[in-house]
């Protein structure tokens, strides 16, 4: 995509995310709205569906050609009935859509949930939208354009090394279930500034922001990170996997960092450990 293709997606990104925004506060307003549990005993409210449907109207009636990827309704492809192809295929447009990422945030009444909205073009991720109204919080990016929080361009901090990094972690399920992967982490755990558990968007947009240094989860998937990847990279970070992979679809854990070296730093420790988690 060139740069006005990309200005345009990300606007209608951006208004995607304003009518999940209305649709979580009507919902909000009204009240009336259960949880139910899928297959994997993860929530999922009334007010996921209906948020989800009301980007996916958005999206598909700017860019009918496009693929789509969500929390909610699964993969589908604009051009299925026509030629049989697959979602997310080669040279393709795919939104990557969670419009409640942090359910269970959500349905305790906490601020900690967002809106995520990225397109991929040809394999990359290139545009992103992280909202989070009841934080106050929009993050957005795309390919070459910088990270924006709230109107304002966002740069990682320039830390190079870990006894000057703020930590934060998200989820470490699979992580704690190493035992080498887990002795590795109460290793680098004394030897930072600062560690906290922001996780979900925050971290992520803290680290965008210059206020966190690095980032370990080890139980994710694309819908939550998509946007967020294109995000740090614009800001300035790096972001893999925890073995140094590149994010793609198929991702489930983060290492994240605001620079080369402290990313290099904590990989150069985790690899070796966690590849075999």
């Amino acid at each position: 995509m060139n740069a006005s293709e990309l200005e345009n997606a990300l606007s209608v990104a951006e208004k995607a995310a304003d009518a999940a925004e209305k649709t979580i506060q009507n919902e909000l307003s009204d009240g009336d709205w259960s949880v139910s549990y899928k297959q994997d005993d993860s929530p999922v409210t009334e007010v996921d569906i209906a948020s989800e449907k009301a980007i996916k109207s958005v999206l598909m009636q700017a860019l009918p050609d496009a693929d789509f990827y969500g929390e909610e309704t699964g993969r589908s492809s604009a051009q299925v009935s026509a030629n049989n192809s697959d979602a997310g295929r080669s040279g393709k447009l795919l939104w990557l859509v969670d419009p409640i990422d942090g359910t269970k945030s959500f349905i305790r009444n906490m601020r900690y949930y967002s809106t995520q909205i990225a397109l991929q073009d040809s394999g990359e991720l290139c545009v992103g939208v992280s909202n989070a109204p009841a934080y106050g919080e929009r993050m957005v990016a795309s390919l070459g354009a910088g990270a924006w929080l709230n109107g304002v361009q966002v740069h990682c901090r320039k830390t190079t090394s870990l006894r000057d990094a703020f930590l934060s972690t998200g989820n470490l399920n699979r992580l704690a279930q190493n035992a080498a992967s887990w002795q590795v982490l109460g290793q680098i755990i004394p030897q930072v500034r600062r560690v906290r558990g922001y996780g979900d968007f925050c971290h992520y947009h803290q680290l965008c922001c210059g206020q966190t240094d690095l980032i370990i989860e080890s139980d994710v998937n694309i819908l939550d990170i998509a946007a967020l990847t294109v995000a740090v990279r614009e800001a300035g970070g790096v972001i893999t996997d925890l073995v140094g992979n590149a994010v793609t679809l198929d991702t489930t854990s983060v290492l994240a960092a605001g620079t080369e070296a402290l990313h290099a730093e904590v990989l150069a420790l985790m690899k070796p450990v966690f590849s075999n988690a």
